[in-house]
């Protein structure tokens, strides 16, 4: 697939004052130089989609989608990689078509800025979370106004995810640690309950399980019983993201000063601090198994736990990398910054 290479020239967020880009690119890290092949030992996933079966690993920028006039937060792929929606300050979620790079948008808009947007399984239904505490469902076929808003968040809607087989099941969790799962079908709420709110992903392909994130907690909740299986607790600062592996077997989430790994029995089984490069976002990439993308500020840190912790950091954007999303077709990475653009790499 060729990708289109378009100008990404966006405006940078101010750097912090207690930001130190070199602090990253220690001497442990001197394989960030572009010329050295990192992580040769990374055992690719046997159903990749990649003809490549035998190439070495690489990981480099494919295209840019000058997207937005703000701040991009949030970006999912739809399950067949076809499409790409992404979201942020400017309200409204930009739509690309991942063959054409043809771009539409959304004609209707959230009144304040989108936090999350996450694809419905085989589907190009798509749905919106807000600051205006509501939600939205979307057709990326007919984007010109939302099918369905739903109400009832007394608060910020943070994050939001759909159900992977129960297609009408929708969860969204708001900044005051409220989760509601929705019917999207009948429109309503069908169940109230506290302990998520920065983020929540259903575990891919069951579904039976949900992680939460809420200050420096995460909890593995069983959907179907209502009770909270374990809380992972260690992040010394604020979760900010969480992932689940492919599988389904593995959580990893970042807070500023850390990244980590968890079984589903709520044991951490990797750790690694972020030396300087505040984390933000987390996405385990699609083709390599135990191989974590995490945004940071203007970079993105690859960490291979079992290869001893080795990293390899690349120069990805001019501000926060908030959001990362993959997509197994293609076996592309798409990432969301506050430099108002979306980049993708593979």
């Amino acid at each position: 697939m060729d990708y289109k290479q378009k100008d990404c020239a966006g405006a940078a967020d101010g750097k912090p004052v207690d930001e130190n880009v070199e602090s990253f690119l220690s001497l442990e890290n001197e394989h960030a130089d572009h010329r050295i092949v990192p992580f040769s030992n990374l055992k690719r996933i046997s159903n990749s989609y990649s003809r490549n079966e035998n190439k070495g690993f690489s990981f480099e920028e494919v295209g840019c989608l000058h997207s937005s006039k703000s701040k991009v937060l949030s970006s999912h792929f739809s399950s067949d990689g076809k499409i790409l929606a992404s979201a942020g300050h400017e309200k409204k979620v930009f739509i690309w078509n991942m063959e054409t790079f043809d771009c539409a948008t959304t004609a209707e808009a959230h009144s304040l800025l989108i936090t999350d947007v996450r694809f419905r399984n085989g589907s190009t239904i798509f749905a919106t979370s807000s600051f205006d505490r509501s939600v939205r469902l979307w057709d990326a076929a007919r984007p010109t106004r939302s099918l369905l808003k739903l109400d009832g968040h007394a608060e910020q809607v943070m994050s939001l995810d759909f159900h992977p087989r129960k297609v009408d099941l929708l969860c969204s969790s708001d900044s005051n640690d409220v989760i509601r799962l929705w019917n999207v079908k009948q429109g309503a709420c069908m169940h109230v309950t506290k302990g998520g709110s920065k983020q929540v992903r259903f575990q891919p392909d069951f579904g039976k399980l949900l992680a939460t994130a809420t200050g420096n907690d995460i909890k593995i909740v069983d959907v179907e019983a209502d009770r909270i299986l374990c809380n992972l607790n260690g992040h010394v600062k604020d979760v900010i993201s969480i992932c689940w592996d492919r599988s389904g077997n593995y959580i990893a989430s970042v807070s500023e000063d850390s990244a980590r790994i968890w079984s589903t029995d709520g044991k951490c089984i990797h750790e690694l601090h972020s030396n300087g490069n505040k984390f933000q976002s987390c996405i385990f990439h699609p083709a390599y198994q135990n191989l974590l993308v995490i945004g940071g500020y203007q970079y993105l840190e690859l960490w291979s736990p079992t290869e001893g912790n080795k990293t390899w950091a690349v120069a990805a954007h001019e501000g926060l990398i908030a959001g990362l999303a993959e997509s197994p077709h293609g076996e592309l990475i798409a990432s969301a910054s506050h430099d108002c653009c979306v980049k993708l790499w593979k």
